[in-house]
């Protein structure tokens, strides 16, 4: 055998033509963070969240103006309706957009998505009938197919040290979304009425009073699309299979090669078998305990701004919608602080596993703690629930971002991005649900009148009891740890 033959046995095989190939190769002569990728991956990614609850502070009056409800007593009837439906619409093409995005790539999909974003939106801001806006919010779900390939394309796009920093970006700038969304929306909605010098009522936005929140929403959408043709593929297509070695003297050591690496080829080919993830039970047992943990953290999220604005006489801490708003501002900036200094490090130092589980841990005493807050007042209970709020979603963050960890690791690349659909689609349904039980459970605590764990200690009790079981799932011999690792 020639020497040339030698060292192609202890290479890996590249496909010149191959845009994963090209990514691998560049990952592993560029052993640092890809900053540039993952700057993209922010963007995108806090893209595509804006929209989602970026409606609720105007949901009720937008109801109200589209004169469906006789009575206002039915606005939140179907108020529910324009929320649930975004989630509708997305958990019916989760599985159908991970499936694309596994066979032509990741970059068609999320471009897709954002397209998606631009027109969807912008045209739920202009309703001017109820079932205008429960389509154009069906509508976006529906085209919504960016969650399950960014999160495929995040531990691609670099080496393995660094998977933890890329997915935790997609955890992490997903939750500041979920923040920023709602302060877009509860401070551009309606603007001729709040600022009358600037917006006059025979204006577009004076006509249109929620249109203002979504139109933005779709200029940073625009800017986010622009960023995606940076955005290098990261899926393998080796159908031509035209190696960028390939002399011809040197075909039978390649053939040697792609024996000894047939491993990692398998994982690489889109034409190879597949195995079913239904059946892959590492998958589906993470899966399983990121629809426990989601469900539970969108209750929590539901449950705390009604909570806070509340009056104390029920438990709650009277505060105003402001408060709340600087509450979720000042955590939104912590979490992007801890995604970029603190996450990456405590992956590396406990794991997905165990930095999961002790975060469950320190969730429960941190819940316990809530409803004892309505016994404080002024800048105490401001800096104890700012503090309180920072850490439980933290500790959120740390838990999914684990949890998506451990789904990309239970598959090969080529399932990778339908395995996070099928994530995402389960995610929806739990969350499409957590609103109005979490909601529920609130009302009914508060009119509950008992001694024993009155009004909202229940709630929370209850918030921690959902936490417990999620934490005994991540245990054996429920959880099954992946065997390979991505």
């Amino acid at each position: 055998m020639s020497a040339g033959a030698e060292v192609l046995l202890k290479k890996k095989v590249y496909y010149g033509n191959c845009p994963g190939c090209k990514q691998d190769l560049r990952n592993e002569e560029h052993p640092g963070i890809p900053y540039r990728e993952f700057v993209y991956i922010w963007i995108v990614t806090i893209c595509s969240a804006l929209p989602l609850c970026s409606l609720y502070p105007f949901l009720y009056f937008m109801v109200r103006d589209l004169h469906i409800a006789k009575r206002a007593e039915d606005i939140g009837f179907y108020a529910g309706f324009v929320g649930a439906a975004f989630m509708f619409g997305r958990t019916l093409t989760s599985v159908f957009w991970g499936v694309v995005a596994d066979r032509y790539g990741r970059k068609p999909v999320i471009m897709i998505s954002i397209v998606s974003t631009i027109i969807f939106n912008t045209l739920f801001g202009l309703s001017t009938t109820f079932w205008m806006a429960v389509a154009t919010r069906g509508l976006l779900g529906f085209f919504s197919g960016l969650l399950g390939p960014i999160k495929a394309y995040a531990s691609e796009v670099c080496r393995k040290e660094h998977q933890a920093l890329g997915l935790s970006l997609v955890s992490t700038s997903r939750g500041i979304g979920l923040i920023v969304g709602p302060a877009i929306g509860g401070l551009l909605a309606q603007p001729a009425e709040k600022y009358p010098n600037i917006f006059s009522e025979k204006s577009l936005f004076g006509r249109f009073p929620y249109f203002l929140p979504c139109l933005c929403i779709s200029i940073i959408a625009v800017l986010a699309f622009i960023a995606c043709f940076w955005l290098p593929e990261t899926l393998h297509f080796h159908g031509e299979h035209e190696l960028n070695d390939g002399a011809a003297d040197e075909l039978e050591a390649i053939e040697k090669c792609h024996l000894i690496n047939n491993a990692e080829e398998t994982e690489r080919s889109p034409s190879a078998p597949k195995k079913s993830l239904l059946k892959n039970w590492p998958l589906m047992s993470a899966i399983t305990i990121y629809c426990i943990f989601s469900f539970n953290d969108t209750a929590y999220s539901e449950i705390f701004s009604l909570w806070a604005e509340s009056n104390v006489q029920y438990g709650g801490l009277s505060f105003s919608s402001q408060d709340v708003g600087e509450v979720l501002a000042l955590t939104g900036l912590g979490l992007f602080l801890f995604q970029l200094f603190g996450y990456p490090y405590l992956n590396k130092a406990l794991g997905p596993v165990t930095s999961s589980r002790v975060a469950a841990i320190i969730s429960l005493p941190v819940l316990a703690c809530y409803p004892f807050m309505s016994n404080l007042s002024g800048f105490v209970l401001k800096l104890l629930i700012t503090c309180a709020s920072f850490v439980k979603n933290v500790l959120s963050i740390t838990i999914i971002t684990g949890l998506n960890i451990l789904q990309n690791n239970a598959v090969p690349q080529n399932q990778r991005a339908l395995a996070n659909g099928i994530s995402v689609t389960g995610m929806s349904i739990f969350k499409a649900v957590a609103p109005a039980v979490g909601g529920t459970l609130l009302s009914w605590a508060q009119k509950r009148k008992a001694s024993f764990l009155p009004g909202t200690q229940l709630v929370f009790l209850i918030l921690n009891v959902g936490c417990l079981l999620g934490l005994i799932l991540t245990f054996k011999p429920f959880l099954a740890l992946p065997r390979r690792t991505a």
